[in-house]
């Protein structure tokens, strides 16, 4: 019986040859133009395709907030320090909450304890007391800004959306704006000595998002959308409310409207 012929066998040392068209095409890196080609024609997912660029012309912005909805939570104070990074301290906000106390001896009573993130404290006593309320604040982003108008080097200014924002870049740290502002709505950020405010979440609301205080409200108490749309739900919420701003005498024509204000709030 003959014996195998061992010699055609490769050793460990020795592994079997390609032929030489596959490891040409191997060695030439084939397959990876191969596997780019796979990727550039396979179809995109549904539902994934780029949104088209943000066009700022096209959108004017406002917010609506129903006072008769609010609770006093706090929700929307704390949010809006987590998403915009305002200081910690209890006096730095973008948007805060006031009880307003009216008494039944004539006299109103305003309190915000660290802008309404911590609660309220319980009222003592209801003897004495007519009604309570809740009231949302911010920056109204007015159509009339006296913070643009003061500024002397132009970092305060208002987009082609309508949103008052600050160029940190510019802002000399000269506080006009702060003094200028009938709401109370700026003040001078401790870390980088520049004025700060409300922006509206600006980068949220580019990007189709809404504002953080509106998505975390409970009861629907805000409403943020555009201004001249008539189907937005902004626009539905003036058309069925009967609407009041703050201080309107000052013709700064806030885009901050509020329904159910009582009058005692100021």
């Amino acid at each position: 019986m003959s014996q195998p012929d061992k010699s055609r066998k490769p050793t460990p040392s020795q592994p079997p040859k390609l032929p030489l068209d596959r490891r040409a095409f191997l060695k030439k890196g084939g397959l990876a133009p191969f596997l780019l080609l796979v990727a550039k024609v396979a179809p995109t997912p549904a539902g994934e395709t780029a949104p088209p660029p943000y066009q700022p012309g096209e959108h004017y912005y406002g917010m609506a907030i129903d006072v008769a909805k609010c609770i006093g939570c706090g929700r929307c104070a704390e949010a809006c320090k987590t998403e915009n990074d305002v200081p910690r301290e209890p006096f730095y906000f973008y948007t805060w909450v006031e009880r307003y106390i009216i008494k039944t001896n004539g006299e109103t009573a305003v309190e915000s304890p660290n802008g309404g993130i911590d609660g309220f404290p319980a009222t003592i006593t209801e003897q004495g007391i007519l009604r309570t309320f809740f009231v949302p604040k911010l920056c109204n982003h007015c159509a009339n800004p006296p913070c643009v108008q003061v500024c002397p080097v132009g970092a305060t200014f208002t987009t082609p959306d309508g949103v008052v924002l600050v160029d940190k870049d510019y802002c000399i740290g000269c506080r006009y704006c702060i003094q200028a502002c009938p709401y109370g709505a700026r003040f001078l950020d401790p870390r980088t000595r520049t004025a700060a405010k409300c922006t509206f979440c600006y980068h949220r609301v580019t990007k189709g998002l809404r504002p953080a205080c509106v998505e975390v409200c409970p009861t629907g108490a805000r409403i943020f959308g555009e201004v001249h749309l008539r189907t937005s739900p902004l626009a539905r919420f003036r058309r069925f409310n009967e609407i009041q701003v703050l201080k309107p005498h000052l013709n700064t024509e806030p885009k901050v409207y509020y329904a159910n204000l009582d009058g005692e709030v100021r």
